[in-house]
């Protein structure tokens, strides 16, 4: 196992989850105070970390190119098959058509300004998904070796940002106590989607092989490099912008004109757009590598990463060529002709992601150690399988109630 393999492999799984999402956390977790908020993202990021390592638990006991979908299906069943491919299917395609929308209005801005044209949003949403699918598939290789310059310069803009902000943090603002305890629940299935990377895991399996030790390392640095960044972003935001300020933007525009209002610093505004640009396309590409290869095991179509065969196997060309046009033109079209309904679909996209990366995982390890308890075993026992669950449990019930309006709704 190289080490650059290593590394790519825990850049996808990082920028996978270090997604635009993180531009919502502030506004999330406003009226909180720093340490609870704090508490929170520490505590999800244990949680997902976990069932990661419950994933990994499940794949050394079955084959190298292994979806969620078959693992749920030799070990749940007909009802674990159906339950995790409509999960899987719901997530993916719901946010891979976000990223085309919101990808697409952002690229299309940037050729008009460069280029002083007039182009409609439609028109980046459709180049943004060619340049996007070509990568994915050509190969898990490919999709590392783009994300680790997009996940680098990302780095890079980030801590432009943080050196901006820093300077201005006030410890008061990050010692204020909760405004209001309910405020908990609302933030809790924003900072969980934050941590969602569990998609890409089967796909990080294939390209790295079953070297439980290796994807251990691969598994608990990915994860672990969003949260150090999300914390760094915890105290740069509320640090400089009081609950108050905070809980007065309704809106990331708001929020991000705030920031440059109060430092009187245009470059605020300037690097935070690019870092959501930069942050939507790795996450994008992590995303629909993990659709492309769930729909690749499912069609009995090629690996991941093509190999020597494949360069010179027009069939196995063509197999992946038709698992790209089911993998991108449906959110494509979402994005394109339906965008209310995907925008809808976000709502419920906690929900799913608690089914993919929590109950499946929980009851995927239940019922394998009970078949074959031999081989590595995430620690914790059975008490840490409850307590994820009851997690789980925790974010949907948190999301019911936002719906419903008996708690606000943020992020």
């Amino acid at each position: 196992m190289t080490v650059s393999k290593i590394v790519g492999s825990t850049l996808i799984v990082a920028g996978t989850a270090l997604g635009g999402g993180m531009l919502a956390l502030p506004l999330a977790s406003a009226g909180l105070g720093f340490y609870t908020a704090a508490f929170l993202i520490i505590a999800n990021w244990a949680l997902m970390t976990y069932t990661a390592l419950l994933m990994l638990e499940i794949h050394q006991h079955a084959e190298q190119d292994a979806t969620l979908n078959s693992l749920a299906k030799s070990l749940l069943g007909k009802p674990g098959q159906y339950l995790a491919t409509f999960a899987s299917f719901f997530l993916f395609y719901a946010l891979c058509a976000a990223y085309i929308a919101g990808g697409g209005s952002q690229l299309t801005n940037k050729i008009n300004d460069l280029l002083s044209l007039e182009l409609t949003p439609q028109f980046g949403a459709v180049l943004l998904t060619i340049i996007v699918a070509t990568v994915v598939s050509i190969g898990t290789h490919s999709v590392d070796i783009v994300n680790r310059v997009l996940f680098s310069v990302k780095i890079i803009v980030l801590a432009l940002t943080l050196s901006l902000l820093f300077p201005h943090v006030q410890s008061i603002n990050l010692l204020e106590m909760p405004v209001q305890q309910g405020l908990l629940l609302s933030a809790l299935p924003v900072i969980f989607t934050s941590f969602g990377f569990h998609g890409s895991i089967p796909s990080i399996v294939r390209y790295v092989g079953i070297d439980i030790k290796t994807l251990k390392k691969v598994m608990v640095c990915g994860a672990s490099a969003p949260l150090v960044i999300y914390l760094l972003w915890q105290v740069a935001t509320q640090g400089v912008l009081s609950q108050t300020d905070l809980m007065a933007n309704n809106s990331l525009t708001n929020f991000i004109a705030s920031l440059s209002t109060v430092l009187q610093q245009p470059q605020v505004s300037q690097s935070v757009s690019v870092f959501a640009d930069l942050a939507l396309a790795t996450s994008f590409l992590g995303v629909s590598l993990g659709l492309f290869d769930l729909l690749s095991g499912m069609m009995k179509r090629a690996n991941t990463s093509i190999n020597s065969d494949d360069r010179t196997n027009a069939n196995g060309k063509s197999h992946r060529v038709k698992t790209a046009l089911v993998t991108f033109v449906p959110p494509l079209a979402f994005a394109l002709f339906y965008p209310q309904g995907f925008i809808t679909a976000l709502g419920y996209a906690a929900i799913a992601l608690v089914i993919l990366a929590i109950f499946l995982p929980v009851a995927m390890v239940s019922k394998q150690r009970k078949a074959d308890a031999s081989g590595y075993r995430v620690i914790g026992g059975n008490v840490t399988l409850v307590l994820a669950s009851l997690m789980g449990c925790l974010i949907i019930a948190s999301q019911f109630l936002q719906m419903a309006k008996m708690i606000p709704a943020v992020g």
